[in-house]
């Protein structure tokens, strides 16, 4: 069943219980709405599909947004009733958002790893890929394009071989809105998916045929949730709040682009931001570069 059809379904059911008065109703509605419409740009489309990650990464999105705390509140409190519902009903295994909390006022951010870290990531990642296990030179692959090229987990289980073009180093990748965009790629993420392409796909794909990057071990195209499990599984033990889940080295890898001295411009049109307004978020964690001019430039510092 469709998350879109499920939502319907709980919001009649809020409607008959009459529980709630006509503006919180209204209120609760538009909410829970806008949460299917957060999941379908990251072509999460079934009930099956839906996890405390998705959950997770709707509310940092709306805290990145600057929403008011007493808006997020709402829509947090919202998806909660939706997600108890759910399990309730038998549509999911358990409430995925028992833990969900809106970010405090210090907590507005989600987390970014420092480039310690991420070489860390890609050492372990480069290990398990010189085995020459296809499932570890898929992981380096994706892990190397997320950071590369920030774009969305749904914008990367939906690349197929045609958006690929190794000799320039550039992806082609459909985002919100159908918008149809071209990002570069650094030279390790080129050879990591190589690599993955020459060595690993064909054994993944088997006797089946697909357009898509991504296979799982099945040979089927990745969907957004296996991708969330790669991603969280190698940052579960790094210290920080917010999502484990790919959106994290998205805004890793905007904060260190603006760290390295990309300018605000470039990153918008990279993330495929419509709005320059949402790609200033990154600046409140881009820190380094500021305090290095400070450093540098001011004569008392």
């Amino acid at each position: 069943m469709s998350l879109l059809q499920v939502a319907h379904a709980y919001l009649d059911h809020l409607e008959r219980a009459r529980t709630l008065s006509d503006n919180s109703l209204t209120a609760y509605g538009k909410d829970i709405l806008q949460f299917v419409r957060f999941a379908q740009t990251e072509r999460v489309e079934d009930i099956s599909e839906m996890d405390a990650e998705l959950a997770r990464s709707w509310v940092w999105s709306l805290a990145e947004a600057a929403m008011a705390g007493s808006s997020l509140r709402r829509k947090v409190s919202a998806l909660k009733g939706f997600t108890a519902w759910l399990a309730r009903e038998g549509h999911t295994e358990g409430d995925v958002g028992v833990r969900l909390r809106a970010p405090g006022a210090t907590r507005s951010l989600p987390r970014v790893l420092t480039r310690h870290h991420m070489e860390d990531i890609f050492q372990s990642l480069q290990n398990h890929a010189a085995t020459g296990d296809p499932i570890a030179l898929r992981d380096l692959a994706i892990i190397e394009v997320l950071y590369a090229s920030a774009i969305r987990v749904g914008e990367l289980v939906s690349l197929t071989l045609a958006g690929v073009d190794l000799s320039s180093g550039t992806l082609r990748v459909v985002g919100k809105g159908d918008k149809e965009r071209v990002v570069p790629l650094g030279t390790p993420a080129v050879l990591a998916l190589k690599s993955y392409l020459d060595n690993a796909r064909a054994t993944l794909l088997g006797e089946g045929s697909s357009p898509r990057v991504f296979l799982s071990t099945r040979g089927q195209p990745m969907g957004t949730r296996s991708v969330y499990q790669v991603v969280a599984a190698l940052l579960s033990d790094i210290p920080g709040v917010g999502p484990l889940g790919p959106h994290t080295l998205r805004h890793t890898a905007a904060t260190h682009l603006l760290d390295g001295g990309a300018d605000l411009r470039s990153v918008q049109e990279l993330l495929g931001h419509a709005s320059l307004g949402t790609t200033q978020i990154y600046t409140h964690v881009s820190n380094e570069r500021l305090t290095q001019a400070y450093q540098q430039s001011h004569p008392r510092a």
